[in-house]
């Protein structure tokens, strides 16, 4: 809307000048200046046209607005060098002839600036324009790149967290069922009841071909790391080894029951293996409290850290991949996950239904 603004203000200045030509001019140099005028209605799409109508009335000196606007936009549009070095000395040339009525030793210095301002500032001024915009559309097509790569790296590390959640979901599931088929197997030999014994027998082999199928499907969750052996992950039993050698100084307070179920021992884990890991990367040095407590209702993991950096990098904590993760495994828990950044210390708590 602006630019059409700007484009019609442009119009009615050149039909103004060229209106001014009937008081002085003969019909035909009025009609030259009108061409001239007329001619900018195509600038933005034949630039050259604008300039070839409006160079006539620029040599009379009918139309010199005209003309500055049409060599504008010819610079604005024109990638060839030599086209545009063409067209400003043609202008140069045309501001410069000795028609303009004064005497020879006054007219040459005094033309020949007024000549090269003619050619050279809009020839500048489109040129700058030009690559103002190009400049722009670089940038734009920049942060759409790094906008992408960004996305991408967020999926990668979604689909790791996820093959790490199979891992454990193959500990968790594999080992229930396991017990499932063992214990089937016993009461299988040990009862002589005939649909007794048939009932344990399907179970067992429901529970064989289960653990068949779940390892299939964890085989193909982890892709290219399908041939290396699924090893036990961590419990909340491991938190003091991993507070103790993370480096990082502070206090702990953990009051979680060993019952708790693997997947939110593992969720736990993770929160604070995570908590950890952003106070290293984003505040070396800074105190830590770590608090894994259970109440009556949910399991409370906080990790609560000193800011150390300067306030204008406040907003980058923390690095934000890691927690997409997190709050994946908060949510198949029925769980949330929060991260608060306040005016002296960095919060990450995760909370958990009991």
């Amino acid at each position: 809307m602006l630019a059409l603004a700007a484009d019609l203000a442009l119009l009615a200045v050149a039909f103004a000048e060229g209106l001014t030509t009937l008081d002085w001019a003969s019909p035909i140099e009025s009609w030259i200046a009108m061409a001239a005028a007329g001619g900018l209605l195509v600038r933005h799409r034949w630039p050259w046209i604008s300039l070839l109508l409006a160079a006539p009335a620029f040599a009379l000196g009918l139309a010199a607005f005209a003309g500055l606007i049409a060599l504008y936009s010819v610079a604005c549009r024109e990638q060839r060098r030599w086209a545009l070095v063409l067209a400003g000395l043609v202008v140069f040339a045309v501001a410069a002839a000795p028609w303009r009525g004064l005497p020879l030793p006054q007219y040459t210095i005094l033309a020949l600036a007024y000549a090269l301002l003619y050619a050279g500032g809009p020839v500048a001024l489109g040129i700058l324009i030009r690559t103002r915009a190009e400049l722009a559309a670089r940038l734009a097509d920049l942060h759409a790149s790094r906008e992408s790569e960004r996305q991408l790296i967020a999926m990668e590390l979604l689909r790791e967290e996820r093959v790490n959640i199979a891992r454990e979901m193959h500990d968790v599931v594999s080992h229930q069922v396991s017990l499932i088929a063992v214990q089937a197997g016993a009461l299988q030999v040990s009862t002589a009841d005939g649909p007794i014994h048939h009932s344990l027998k399907n179970i067992r082999l429901l529970a064989v071909r289960t653990l068949d199928e779940l390892r299939a499907m964890v085989s193909l969750l982890r892709a290219e790391d399908s041939s290396q052996p699924i090893t036990p992950q961590p419990t909340v039993a491991d938190l003091p080894d991993l507070i103790a050698n993370s480096g990082t100084p502070g206090e702990a307070e953990l009051d979680l029951p060993e019952d708790l179920p693997l997947p939110v021992q593992r969720a736990v884990y993770r929160t604070v293996q995570e908590g950890l890991t952003n106070v290293r990367k984003h505040a070396p040095g800074a105190h830590a409290s770590i608090r894994a407590v259970a109440t009556g209702t949910e399991i409370l993991v906080s990790i609560r850290n000193e800011l150390v950096l300067p306030v204008t990098d406040v907003d980058n904590l923390p690095g934000g991949h890691g927690l997409m993760g997190l709050r994946e495994r908060a949510e198949i828990l029925d769980g949330v996950l929060t991260a608060t950044v306040g005016p002296e210390a960095f919060t990450l708590t995760l909370r958990l239904p009991r």
